[in-house]
């Protein structure tokens, strides 16, 4: 039986689906659960569906609103009865890559792609997809009536799945670049030259509606995508920077105007209370560590504590952690590159040399945004590892916050729960946390910087 005192968050992501059980008052967690995800680039949506039903376990009739925050991007194809017509493509999939030039080019080059749908599309964007589809699988194509995003399909599921039911929110339809911030509506032509025909996308719901209710009687809201709803449980605010480390790395922060950047580096995503989102994604982020812990027969405490006895600028050895490809920059059949390896290296050098090509790739993607971050806040798995944040505040030269360990994503997917609810956003404190110092290293992010552009 629900409780009308508290709300429930889920964050849908890349790796496992996790539940938040919220006091809708002040943010309070009062319960939560996950379960995993299948690996790799192309799922089953029913895969979803099943690790939801599996970490539910009576949470979500708890809880008198839900909303679902979901991985931005991947492409849900369904047929005209709502049936699933192929695996999604998830953000991570970069098959899509020789589609860009042509998404620009029909949009009339970089400046002009980027006033039409707010960015220059990566090949993690959901239109690239679209027309990977269209050139690859054309019987798949024809039968897709409809395209939604993870997040827009979780939601539909838990409305019992209605013909024509789908619904999503601005910030993440913002991630499919047949979308304009600017004008705040869906782009049906982009859609339908990528696809080859036009088909139904999801209604686009405001920010704070009610989209829906479960077979129980739980209010839905209109869910986001996982950046926004990190934005949102994070409040940030003007000059607050984010910087995520997960699966992904991003930093983000929010303003009143949309970004339309032609270089590509900057999306220009909605955020989920009706301003804007521009926001630099990596593809590479904490599986930089995970990759160089097993090279050196580690965990990650032994990582920390081997880059923690390092040097900054680790005796020369620098590493380009473009592992699977690269985002930002757009570089997606790059690999890794170590550089700087002599007789002396030493495993310590290696360790220090992870951590900080993770910081210095991501401090590139904060540069990238152009703005001075008032408050820098960092957050996701890898901003646990005490290497990470030890080093962090040198090399992106400011001070860094650190709040305490949390499921920001499903927070802020709870927090828009409670909106729905009570038709007002309400303030949730940031628990706990602390703020980092740290001398600046220049000398590091010149290393790394002029190793990535002699690659260039």
């Amino acid at each position: 039986m629900s409780d009308s005192t508290l709300v429930a968050g889920i964050d849908s992501s890349t790796q496992s689906v996790k539940i938040l059980l919220v006091d809708a008052a002040d943010g309070t967690v009062v319960d939560e659960s996950s379960a995993p995800h299948p690996g790799g680039s192309e799922v089953d949506p029913a895969a979803w569906w099943t690790a939801l039903r599996a970490a539910d376990s009576g949470l979500l009739r708890r809880a008198a609103a839900i909303g679902v925050a979901g991985q931005q991007h991947g492409m849900v194809c369904l047929d005209g009865a709502g049936a699933v017509v192929r695996p999604a493509l998830l953000w991570n999939d970069l098959r899509s890559a020789d589609e860009i030039p042509a998404v620009v080019e029909h949009l009339g080059g970089p400046q002009r792609c980027a006033d039409a749908i707010g960015s220059v599309p990566a090949a993690s964007f959901t239109v690239t997809k679209l027309r990977w589809l269209a050139a690859h699988e054309p019987a798949a194509a024809a039968r897709t009536a409809t395209v939604a995003l993870p997040h827009d399909w979780l939601t539909w599921q838990l409305t019992g799945a209605p013909v024509g039911g789908v619904t999503t929110d601005h910030g993440d339809a913002s991630g499919t670049g047949y979308y304009s911030p600017a004008d705040r509506a869906w782009r049906p032509d982009v859609a339908a030259w990528a696809l080859g025909h036009e088909p139904a996308l999801p209604r686009l719901a405001d920010p704070g509606a009610v989209v829906g209710e479960t077979s129980w009687g739980a209010l839905l809201s209109a869910g986001t995508g996982d950046n926004m709803g990190a934005a949102l449980a994070l409040g940030l605010g003007p000059g607050d920077v984010a910087v995520s480390i997960g699966t992904s790395g991003t930093a983000f922060c929010v303003t009143d105007t949309p970004a339309a950047d032609p270089s590509g580096e900057v999306a220009g995503f909605a955020d989920a209370t009706g301003r804007y989102l521009p926001l630099v994604c990596t593809v590479n982020a904490s599986r930089i560590l995970s990759v160089v812990a097993g090279l050196l027969g580690v965990d990650f405490d032994g990582l920390t504590a081997l880059a923690l006895a390092g040097t900054p600028g680790s005796h020369g050895l620098t590493l380009l952690p473009y592992l699977d490809g690269e985002r930002t920059p757009n570089r997606p059949d790059a690999t890794g590159v170590l550089s700087g390896i002599t007789s002396a290296t030493t495993r310590e050098d290696l360790a220090r040399a992870a951590v900080e090509a993770l910081l210095c790739s991501l401090a590139d993607a904060v540069d990238a945004l152009g703005v001075t971050p008032r408050r820098l806040v960092l957050i996701g798995g890898g901003a646990r590892n005490a290497a990470v944040q030890q080093l962090a505040p040198g090399i992106f030269g400011t001070a860094v916050e650190i709040p305490a360990p949390a499921e920001y994503v499903a927070l802020g997917a709870a927090r828009q729960a409670a909106w729905a609810l009570t038709g007002t956003l309400p303030e949730w404190p940031v628990v706990g946390g602390r703020r980092v110092e740290g001398d600046t290293a220049p000398e590091v992010r010149h290393q790394y910087g002029r190793l990535r552009e002699n690659l260039a």
